[in-house]
């Protein structure tokens, strides 16, 4: 499931690299819940939570159907 997930993220980590940033996959919990830690820029981006919702999630969840969530551990929503 591991390596699905990072096929997605591949999809998506040219755009999140170009702004400086990355994501790095912190673990997929058993109730298919992906925990994501945003690298780089897209740390401290106002806009990460936009960029993980409708970006990140979006990517993963077209690819992989069976995940239920996306999640990041060191998002924190102002």
């Amino acid at each position: 499931m591991i390596d699905k997930v990072e096929l997605a993220l591949d999809s998506i980590r040219p755009y999140l690299e170009a702004d400086g940033g990355n994501v790095k996959i912190v673990e997929i919990t058993e109730d298919m819940v992906v925990r994501l830690e945003l690298t780089g820029t897209c740390s401290s981006c106002p806009m990460s939570t936009m960029t993980l919702k409708a970006g990140v999630e979006e990517a993963i969840k077209r690819a992989i159907p069976e995940i239920t969530k996306v999640e990041a551990v060191n998002v924190v929503i102002a």
